[in-house]
């Protein structure tokens, strides 16, 4: 059986269209489709229920997968084991928080990619929750607790969290010393997804997460802007101290409620391959757990 045709059943599969499988393994849709109709011809059974619009696996479809994965994944060890010292290549789907990415990962990206040229790296950059599997990647990035059971995680470590206003809010409205006092000021409220959850303001006390509600004048959906609007003085930003650190250095940013920090927030790496992911998609998490070393507690 070819192993190329389990591996595009196997991306199709995942991404649900025949479009996006090719552009993820950098191949033509007529390309997939072939390799998709030469793997049915095969086994003798339909793989997909296709139209213009939906590709969904059918029952014999849906037997192949399991399988599937596992005869690519044991390929992948297979070559890895007899080729140490082969250079890497192959594409490789990692996503990752805008900042993260800005400040600590894409300036130790040259390195990498001198040491492995073959290597083709897409990258990208969002502050929302990907779907890992159906938009094809192969590890992400994620602060935060993970919802994705289904994945192979490993957690790089934990971002202390800081209250913050700017001076000039300060200047103007003070600073709130008790939770209570909290009711007197507003609060910039993120959330990625822009949902109508209501703006709290969140912290750890004796071990247990307590929420206080609070009054929000902006609600925004990346970190940038949720930076940009402490500095702007549109209120009190929860966040990670590592992105405030040179602000509050600087002095145009001050801390709040110190005694009341949110808990810190766990940096996880998740993958989509199983306990053995192939050489390359290792290689790349290893980088990123070091570009990240000494940033995290």
């Amino acid at each position: 059986m070819d192993i190329d045709s389990l591996r595009v059943f196997l991306k199709v599969a995942d991404l649900g269209s025949l479009t996006h499988a090719g552009a993820h393994l950098g191949i033509p849709k007529s390309s997939v489709s072939r390799k998709v109709s030469a793997l049915e011809s095969e086994i003798g059974a339909r793989l997909f229920h296709r139209s213009t619009r939906v590709v969904r696996l059918t029952p014999d479809g849906e037997t192949l997968l399991a399988r599937a994965r596992r005869i690519v994944r044991e390929a992948d060890e297979i070559g890895a084991l007899f080729r140490p010292g082969a250079r890497l290549r192959g594409r490789v789907h990692v996503d990752m928080p805008v900042n993260i990415a800005r400040r600590f990962v894409l300036p130790s990206l040259p390195d990498l990619l001198e040491r492995h040229r073959e290597l083709d790296l897409v990258l990208s950059t969002t502050d929302r929750i990907v779907d890992v599997l159906r938009e094809g990647f192969d590890c992400v990035l994620r602060v935060g607790v993970s919802s994705d059971s289904d994945l192979m995680q490993r957690k790089l470590g934990e971002l202390s969290m800081v209250n913050c206003v700017s001076r000039s809010y300060a200047d103007r409205h003070g600073v709130p010393t008790t939770l209570d006092e909290l009711s007197e000021h507003r609060l910039v409220h993120y959330t990625s997804r822009l949902e109508r959850e209501p703006p709290q303001f969140e912290y750890e006390l004796e071990g247990e997460t307590h929420q206080r509600p609070m009054t929000a004048a902006v609600t925004v959906n990346n970190t940038d802007a949720y930076s940009a609007a402490c500095r702007a003085g549109l209120g009190i930003v929860q966040t990670p101290l590592i992105g405030m650190r040179e602000h509050l250095d600087r002095g145009t940013v001050v801390e709040v409620l110190p005694q009341y920090r949110c808990a810190p927030m766990p940096v996880v790496m998740l993958h989509t391959h199983g306990r053995r992911p192939p050489q390359r998609v290792r290689v790349v998490m290893e980088w990123v757990a070091d570009a990240l070393q000494g940033r995290l507690e």
